[in-house]
């Protein structure tokens, strides 16, 4: 297994993310979209979610491909961004055909980031028009860190962010990562520069820290900081493959990569995250070994989501009103 050329979700190819970020807002979204429907799965482990469209994804539903997946902040006001990429992709002749009508199909989920420091105080629901921003701006290149919905995103202990990572895994399957951190717990190992992620790290895409030489396995997790409050939390994320997998393999995909939340955050899954995890896969290559295969493109996925949550936290810059520092900040000298 080696990193891709551009070591981001855009290395299978045909795949496109597109950020909006608002820096006043501290909040943004981020869109992963293809130039024809997919198929995706989704699979939800955390106790507080926030999503759209999901109940669509599930195997036995008549819709068996969709348009776009989103993450973004705002809570419950992102889901809103939903409907401007809706429209956009509407605009552009995309979605399910019903007579004379295109209904674009766009899943979704949003982290909670309104007690983050950014102004809230908006009198239209500004997630729509960042939707349609986001879509505007994709690309095969994006930013990560504070950009797209990791902007205002937090960690128990540092700033958190958007990170990707990809994967080329045994039959030339390309596989990847985009995850939007904003978790509950901590991406790094009891308060030092190292990160829980640190055994999947590949070309010191982290730091090159590797793991912490003293962790006791058996402390019990730090919670609550004193900006933060419970449920003001949720790690989302998006696995990609190229390979053809129906939706029940790629809701298969989905639960097996839930696995790199709980190796990059401590604790993960909790009662107030929202974690959930969607999977796409694009159909460029047939599976060779049907079953093999997917269980080899499930682990490369969830190794990809950890190197993409310590990325995602490692890449973040500070910005004005932060509630709480970045890692470069406490630990790099940023």
């Amino acid at each position: 297994m080696k990193p891709g050329p551009r070591n981001a979700i855009t290395d299978v190819e045909g795949l496109l993310v597109g950020n909006a970020s608002d820096a006043g807002l501290k909040s943004g979204v981020s869109v992963v979209l293809c130039e024809r429907p997919f198929a995706a799965g989704v699979h939800v482990m955390g106790g507080a979610p926030g999503s759209r469209e999901t109940e669509l994804l599930a195997p036995d539903r008549h819709v068996q491909e969709v348009d776009a997946i989103f993450l973004s902040g705002g809570s419950a006001f992102g889901l809103d961004a939903g409907s401007g990429i809706a429209d956009g992709l509407r605009e552009a002749g995309r979605g399910f055909q019903v007579g004379t009508v295109r209904v674009p199909i766009v899943p979704g989920a949003i982290l909670f980031d309104l007690l983050n420091g950014g102004d809230k105080a908006w009198r239209v629901n500004p997630y729509s028009a960042l939707g349609r921003r986001a879509l505007a701006a994709a690309s095969e290149d994006f930013a990560i860190g504070t950009a797209g919905a990791g902007t205002g995103a937090t960690t128990l202990d540092l700033k958190g962010g958007l990170g990707t990572a990809s994967a080329v895994i045994s039959g030339g399957y390309a596989v990847g990562a985009l995850a939007a951190v904003n978790a509950v717990g901590s991406a790094v190992q009891q308060g030092q520069p190292n990160f829980w992620a640190a055994p999947f790290e590949m070309d010191g895409e982290f730091g090159g820290l590797g793991a912490a030489s003293s962790v006791d396995p058996h402390a019990e997790p730090r919670l609550w900081p004193a900006l933060q409050e419970p449920g003001a939390n949720t790690t989302i994320a998006v696995v990609a493959t190229d390979a053809q997998l129906s939706q029940a393999q790629a809701t298969r995909i989905a639960v097996a990569a839930h696995d790199g939340l709980a190796r990059s955050l401590v604790p993960s899954h909790t009662l107030f995250d929202g974690d959930i995890v969607f999977a796409i896969a694009t159909g460029a290559r047939r599976l060779k070994e049907s079953s093999a295969d997917v269980l080899r493109i499930g682990h490369a996925s969830a190794a990809c989501l950890s190197r993409a949550v310590a990325r995602g936290v490692y890449s973040a810059e500070k910005a004005a009103n932060d509630a709480t520092p970045t890692w470069k900040v406490r630990f790099g000298g940023g």
